[in-house]
């Protein structure tokens, strides 16, 4: 997407070569072959094809690639990085992606990022998931008030066949957690 000037859009906080430079490094010897595409399960549900996203990410084009829902439904089966001529880290590329998504707090990557930083916090206190405490943190964060009645069936579906409890889990973690993600935390910052 073009600005009134004819440059790209960006962020107003970051240019296109600072948020994309490590990215594009990784992608500059693609050959738009097509390849990613055809090997892609999940390609027919993407609005820009993989192919179409790594040609917006060389072109510094993060406004299309950001509005985009292409880098959220990767699901990292690395089946493009292992069929790539030019043996490029696609799937790393993805990944990368999704965590500048999470980072800038992207619209479309939003719910996405709330799922899994739930998940994470859930785990991290409880040494396992707390299914319960995870959905209700999930929604909450999530603020909209039709999504827990959209998912109210399959809870109680659940519910019936003991496959999760109301109850809250008083054991605590015979191996706590949060050293582990200190460290991951700490391994995040340096990158």
């Amino acid at each position: 997407m073009l600005s009134a000037t004819g440059s790209p859009t960006v962020y107003p906080e970051e240019k296109a070569e600072d948020l994309l430079g490590p990215l594009q490094e990784k992608l500059c010897a693609c050959i738009q072959c097509g390849t990613c595409t055809a090997s892609c399960r999940n390609a027919h549900l993407m609005d820009f094809t993989p192919r179409r996203l790594w040609r917006l990410v060389l072109m510094g084009q993060t406004e299309e690639i950001f509005h985009s829902k292409t880098f959220a439904l990767c699901s990292a089966c690395y089946y493009c990085t292992l069929r790539c001529p030019r043996g490029l880290p696609l799937t790393d590329a993805m990944n990368l992606l999704k965590q500048l998504g999470a980072k800038k707090d992207v619209a479309g990557y939003r719910p996405n990022a709330r799922f899994y930083g739930s998940f994470l916090d859930s785990v991290r206190r409880h040494g396992r998931i707390n299914e319960v405490e995870f959905m209700r943190r999930y929604f909450i964060l999530m603020k909209n008030p039709a999504i827990p009645i959209k998912f109210t069936p399959l809870g109680i579906r659940l519910l019936r066949k003991k496959k999760i409890s109301m109850l809250p889990n008083k054991r605590k973690p015979e191996y706590p957690l949060d050293q582990f993600f200190q460290r991951v935390e700490k391994l995040e910052n340096q990158q």
